[in-house]
Formats: structure tokens, sequence, C-alpha cells
């Protein structure tokens, strides 16, 4: 058996072919010039990261149906086919699901969204998720500039207008990212009349990313925006609280429960605003990679995409990473009160117990000295009856010896008394 036999006789990974194919899954479609498109996105306005996918393909597969057009694989988060007359593509993502229809040939009238109407408005309305944007593409051959930059003004905003040469001046890419009078957004693409399909296909397929991802991205603006109106007054009490920490009246208990009612409140803020911001983060970095392999350049002085994206995009970008780096800082510093306050707490009630402590050593103090005190009575009262037991015992004694009552009890006191103050000490000393 040779080496090759011996490999294919081996047993594949289960994630072998999945991951080889991975490489090659959202292929660039095939688009001849003239043409148009239209994209759509769609996404859940709450917890589209965890909607349900298969929502996602059933809204597709009742599309197909109505056209007669072959299924997806089970479970397959891109398609690729004809739809009638026309070719779609579909991407579900892991926030959005898009929609791109191609169509042969120009509308009469320049973006007229009535030249686009194929999706059936009943399905439409039917969609699992809000639109999130929609473009119209123009897609015409490359003719006279004069006549392209005339179009231009016709058909965009002049101030917001982003017109640009791409991918070594083979075509040329332009809108003003805006939403028109119909509620979608306008691009123009003008390829040279020897260019590719398939690299047509390339630059639209470019385009309407740069235009969802930026999109996307904004999300985390209105985030941050959201963010910034409560961190300020959570600001304010932090630097308070922080700046009293010094003082000697500071109820430290009473402010270690403020602070972790501050710090719980941060805590939450950044948890639900992970997500968002390192998605932010993620979908700026596609839109930045999808301009610069188009390999701009400048078209009649007007500003490229990404002079439009340096101006308006990255502000808001900075925007939302500022928030992030804030709300962060915000959380480690109440995290370090949050240490200084707990150490003043255990160092007074350390305080507090070493009082306690002393305390508890005067009133020991004091119970033996009582004790001391006591136990002097006891011997005085023990000898008393003890004495009186004696002299009863020595009354016969009395007259034989020629001794007097008194002169007896006189003998006998000390005797008495040294001898309980002895079986006294014993005792003490035995239990100690």
């Amino acid at each position: 058996m040779t080496r090759t036999d011996q490999v294919a006789a081996m047993a594949d990974h289960p994630r072998r072919y999945d991951l080889a194919n991975e490489l090659h899954a959202r292929p660039f479609p095939s688009l001849a010039a003239p043409g148009r498109a239209f994209f759509l996105a769609l996404k859940q306005p709450k917890n589209a990261a965890r909607r349900d996918r298969d929502a996602d393909r059933a809204h597709l597969l009742a599309l197909l149906d109505r056209f007669g057009a072959p299924h997806p694989q089970p479970g397959a988060t891109h398609w690729f086919g004809t739809l009638g007359r026309h070719k779609l593509k579909w991407e579900c993502h892991t926030e959005f699901t898009t929609y791109t229809l191609f169509l042969d040939g120009l509308e009469d009238r320049p973006f007229d969204p009535s030249a686009y109407e194929v999706l059936p408005a009943d399905w439409l309305a039917e969609a699992p998720g809000a639109v999130m944007t929609s473009a119209l593409i123009r897609i015409e051959q490359f003719e006279d500039e004069a006549m392209i930059a005339a179009s231009l003004v016709d058909w965009f905003v002049a101030e917001s207008l982003a017109a640009s040469r791409v991918l070594d001046d083979v075509a040329i890419a332009a809108s003003d990212f805006r939403i028109d009078t119909t509620g979608h957004v306008r691009i123009a693409l003008f390829v040279r009349p020897d260019m590719g399909e398939r690299r047509v296909g390339r630059i639209v397929q470019r385009l309407t990313e740069i235009e969802i991802y930026k999109t996307m991205a904004l999300l985390g603006l209105q985030r941050a925006r959201d963010l910034d109106r409560k961190m300020g007054p959570l600001d304010l009490q932090l630097t308070e609280l922080v700046g009293g920490l010094s003082g000697a009246g500071t109820d430290a208990e009473g402010s270690l429960g403020q602070l972790l009612d501050i710090s719980a409140t941060l805590e939450n803020l950044l948890a639900t605003s992970t997500f968002r911001f390192g998605a932010t983060g993620a979908y700026e970095a596609i839109v930045d990679d999808r301009i610069r392999v188009l390999r701009e350049g400048r078209f009649q002085g007007r500003q490229t995409l990404r002079e439009f994206m340096t101006r308006r995009f990255d502000p808001a970008m900075r925007t939302v990473l500022s928030t992030e780096k804030r709300l962060q800082a915000m959380s480690d510093r109440a995290a370090r009160a949050g240490d200084l306050l707990r150490t003043r707490v255990d160092v007074e009630r350390q305080a507090q117990n070493q009082k306690l402590l002393e305390s508890m050593d005067r009133r020991a103090d004091l119970a033996l000295r009582l004790q001391q005190t006591v136990e002097g009575l006891s011997v005085v009262a023990i000898s008393y009856y003890a004495l009186n037991l004696a002299s009863y015992l020595t009354y016969p004694l009395q007259e034989p010896l020629g001794l007097s009552k008194g002169t007896t009890t006189a003998i006998l006191t000390p005797l008495v008394v040294l001898i309980v103050f002895l079986l006294i000490r014993r005792i003490r000393k035995s239990m100690h």
C-alpha cells in the first residue's frame, strides 16, 4: 500500500470539510454592465446575536418556494442562485441577514425604487427583523468623465458625495451614504467595457459590505451616547465619594455601601456593553479593510470613500472607543476605592476590637481584685466559725490547765486563722 493509500484509509476529522469549505464560502457574484442591484439588510432590534437563525432560513425558503428555486443545505448560512429572471444572494451573519438581488439592464429613471420591486410585498412584511439598511446600486459602463460628473451632481447630495477611482482606475464608485426620499441609500458604479464580470461582482460586494458594516458599527455610537448620559451622574458620585475618603469623620461603612451600589451599576453597564463595543471594533476593521482593497484614487478632486470615513465615520468610532475606556476606567476606580474603604473599615474594626480587649482586661483586673477581697473576707468568716468549734473542743481542757475561756480563745485565734488561710491558698493553687 502506497503512502497516498495509507493517508486515504485514515479517518477524517469531523470538521475537516467544513473548515476547508469555509474558505470558499460566500463567493463573489458575476455581474455584467449595465445592470443594477438591490441590497437589503435585516436585523432584530434586540438580542440579534441570540436570535433563532431557523426563522431567517424559513423566511428565505418561503421566497424560494414562490419562484420554484432550489433550497440551500440544512443549516447553511449563505445561498446564491437564480430567482426567476434574476439572481439572489442571501447571507446569514451573526447579527443580521442580507439579501442582494441582481437585475439585468438599467431602470428608465435612475434609482427608481419601483424598478426593483421583485420581492413580494407580503413576504417582505413577514421578515423576521427590521430594515437595518437598504441600497439601490446602479452599474453603468464607463463613458465620458464629464457625463459621469454631471450624473453624480444630479443623483447625490454634493456636500456628502464621495467618489473615487477604484482598482487602479478600472471603475468609478460613488455614494453620498444618505437615505433618499424613497428610503434607500444610492450607490453608483461606472466600469470600463473590458472589465470582467467577476471583478464587477467583487466591487459591488465590497460596496455593500462597506454600507452594512458601517451601519452596524454606528450602533456602538448610539450605545456610547446612552452610556454617557448614565455615566455622568455616576462619575460625579464616585468622585465625591473618593474625595471624602480622607476625612476623619467619614462613615466608612456607609460609604462602602454607596460604593458597592455604584460598582454594581458600573459592572452591569460594562457587562451589557461588552458585546456591542467588541462588535463595533470588528465592524470598523472590516470597513477599513474593504476600503483598503479598493485601492482608491481621486476622481476630479472629490473626496474619496476613505476621506469620507475619516471625516464622518472615524470620529464616531473614536467616541465609542473613548466611552469604552472611560467606563472601564470608572470601574477600575470604583474597585480601587472599594479596596481602600474595605481597608479603612478593617482598621477601624481592629481599633474597636483593641479597645474592647482593653476594657475586658480592666474588668478582669477588677474581678480579680474583688475575688481577692472576697477571699480575705472568707478567711475571716471561716476562721470565726472554726474558732467557735475549736473553743467548744477545748472546754474540757481549760479547767485542768487552769486557763480561762478568754485566754484559750486568744491562743486559738491565730492558729485557726493561719490554718484556714493556708488551706484556702492551697485550694486556689490547685485550681490554677
